[in-house]
Protein backbone atom coordinates (compact mmCIF):
# COMPACT_ATOMS: atom_id res chain seq x y z
CA UNK A 1 0.00 0.00 0.00
CA UNK A 2 1.58 3.46 -0.98
CA UNK A 3 0.62 6.20 1.77
CA UNK A 4 0.44 9.42 0.37
CA UNK A 5 1.91 13.17 2.40
CA UNK A 6 0.50 15.12 -0.09
CA UNK A 7 1.33 16.42 -3.77
CA UNK A 8 4.69 17.46 -4.30
CA UNK A 9 4.58 18.95 -7.75
CA UNK A 10 3.14 19.08 -11.50
CA UNK A 11 5.46 19.36 -14.12
CA UNK A 12 3.95 21.20 -17.74
CA UNK A 13 5.92 21.27 -20.95
CA UNK A 14 6.42 24.82 -22.98
CA UNK A 15 8.13 25.69 -25.69
CA UNK A 16 9.17 29.46 -25.04
CA UNK A 17 10.24 29.93 -21.53
CA UNK A 18 9.96 33.65 -22.13
CA UNK A 19 6.21 33.63 -22.95
CA UNK A 20 5.48 30.85 -20.19
CA UNK A 21 7.56 32.69 -17.52
CA UNK A 22 5.02 36.09 -18.86
CA UNK A 23 2.34 33.65 -18.49
CA UNK A 24 2.71 32.55 -15.07
CA UNK A 25 4.71 34.92 -13.17
CA UNK A 26 2.24 38.14 -14.76
CA UNK A 27 -1.43 36.13 -15.30
CA UNK A 28 -1.04 33.76 -12.70
CA UNK A 29 0.74 35.33 -10.49
CA UNK A 30 3.15 32.75 -9.22
CA UNK A 31 6.63 33.34 -7.24
CA UNK A 32 9.40 31.91 -9.07
CA UNK A 33 11.88 29.50 -6.77
CA UNK A 34 14.88 28.54 -7.58
CA UNK A 35 15.84 25.64 -10.09
CA UNK A 36 18.51 23.15 -9.72
CA UNK A 37 20.74 23.85 -12.88
CA UNK A 38 19.48 21.06 -15.22
CA UNK A 39 20.97 20.71 -18.43
CA UNK A 40 17.41 21.97 -20.18
CA UNK A 41 15.61 24.76 -19.81
CA UNK A 42 12.55 25.88 -17.49
CA UNK A 43 11.25 27.39 -14.39
CA UNK A 44 9.83 26.30 -10.96
CA UNK A 45 7.02 28.02 -8.51
CA UNK A 46 6.00 27.65 -5.40
CA UNK A 47 1.97 27.38 -5.07
CA UNK A 48 1.64 27.09 -0.98
CA UNK A 49 4.04 24.57 -0.30
CA UNK A 50 3.42 22.65 -3.81
CA UNK A 51 5.37 23.14 -7.27
CA UNK A 52 4.68 23.83 -10.54
CA UNK A 53 8.04 22.83 -13.18
CA UNK A 54 7.73 24.54 -16.34
CA UNK A 55 10.15 22.15 -18.77
CA UNK A 56 11.11 23.69 -21.76
CA UNK A 57 10.55 20.74 -25.11
CA UNK A 58 9.33 21.95 -27.98
CA UNK A 59 8.81 18.35 -29.28
CA UNK A 60 6.83 17.17 -26.59
CA UNK A 61 4.19 14.67 -27.18
CA UNK A 62 1.51 16.18 -24.46
CA UNK A 63 1.40 19.66 -25.97
CA UNK A 64 -2.12 19.85 -27.44
CA UNK A 65 -2.33 20.79 -31.09
CA UNK A 66 -5.69 22.49 -30.31
CA UNK A 67 -5.60 24.58 -28.58
CA UNK A 68 -9.30 25.38 -27.86
CA UNK A 69 -10.18 25.50 -24.19
CA UNK A 70 -11.82 22.17 -22.69
CA UNK A 71 -12.69 21.25 -18.85
CA UNK A 72 -12.38 17.42 -20.23
CA UNK A 73 -8.57 17.23 -21.54
CA UNK A 74 -5.85 17.00 -18.87
CA UNK A 75 -5.55 19.92 -16.59
CA UNK A 76 -4.48 20.92 -13.43
CA UNK A 77 -6.64 22.73 -10.80
CA UNK A 78 -5.48 25.42 -8.51
CA UNK A 79 -8.13 26.59 -5.36
CA UNK A 80 -8.61 31.05 -5.58
CA UNK A 81 -9.78 32.85 -3.11
CA UNK A 82 -12.05 34.83 -4.83
CA UNK A 83 -13.76 33.48 -8.17
CA UNK A 84 -14.79 37.26 -9.31
CA UNK A 85 -12.37 38.79 -8.56
CA UNK A 86 -10.42 36.10 -10.70
CA UNK A 87 -12.49 36.20 -13.63
CA UNK A 88 -12.17 40.36 -13.38
CA UNK A 89 -8.03 39.73 -13.21
CA UNK A 90 -7.83 37.26 -15.97
CA UNK A 91 -10.65 39.33 -18.54
CA UNK A 92 -8.46 42.44 -17.86
CA UNK A 93 -5.29 40.56 -19.19
CA UNK A 94 -7.29 39.41 -22.42
CA UNK A 95 -6.94 35.67 -21.16
CA UNK A 96 -9.51 33.42 -22.74
CA UNK A 97 -11.22 31.85 -20.45
CA UNK A 98 -14.00 29.32 -19.96
CA UNK A 99 -16.42 29.53 -17.05
CA UNK A 100 -18.31 26.87 -15.13
CA UNK A 101 -19.85 28.48 -11.99
CA UNK A 102 -22.22 26.20 -11.80
CA UNK A 103 -21.23 22.09 -12.49
CA UNK A 104 -22.23 19.53 -10.92
CA UNK A 105 -18.64 19.12 -9.78
CA UNK A 106 -19.32 21.47 -6.79
CA UNK A 107 -16.86 24.07 -7.39
CA UNK A 108 -17.27 27.35 -9.61
CA UNK A 109 -14.42 27.08 -12.11
CA UNK A 110 -12.90 28.80 -14.48
CA UNK A 111 -10.74 27.59 -17.12
CA UNK A 112 -7.70 29.15 -18.95
CA UNK A 113 -4.59 27.80 -20.75
CA UNK A 114 -0.99 29.15 -21.17
CA UNK A 115 0.62 29.92 -24.48
CA UNK A 116 1.39 26.33 -24.79
CA UNK A 117 -2.41 25.30 -24.39
CA UNK A 118 -1.73 23.58 -20.90
CA UNK A 119 -5.21 23.91 -19.45
CA UNK A 120 -5.29 25.01 -15.54
CA UNK A 121 -8.73 25.40 -13.60
CA UNK A 122 -9.06 28.19 -10.99
CA UNK A 123 -11.73 26.94 -8.48
CA UNK A 124 -13.60 28.09 -5.41
CA UNK A 125 -16.40 26.09 -3.66
CA UNK A 126 -19.95 26.97 -4.88
CA UNK A 127 -21.08 28.15 -1.96
CA UNK A 128 -18.35 30.81 -1.64
CA UNK A 129 -19.15 32.47 -4.74
CA UNK A 130 -20.19 35.68 -3.09
CA UNK A 131 -21.93 37.69 -4.99
CA UNK A 132 -25.84 36.19 -4.15
CA UNK A 133 -27.77 35.75 -7.54
CA UNK A 134 -24.66 34.92 -9.41
CA UNK A 135 -25.65 32.83 -12.02
CA UNK A 136 -22.57 32.54 -14.38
Amino acid sequence: MIKYKYLHHVSLTVTDLRKAKDFFENILCLKEIPRPNFDFAGAWYEIEGQQLHLIVDPSSQTIRRDKSLSSREGHFALRVENYHDTLRWLKQNEVEVLEKPNGPSGFAQIFCADPDGNLIELNVDQKDLNEKGFKG
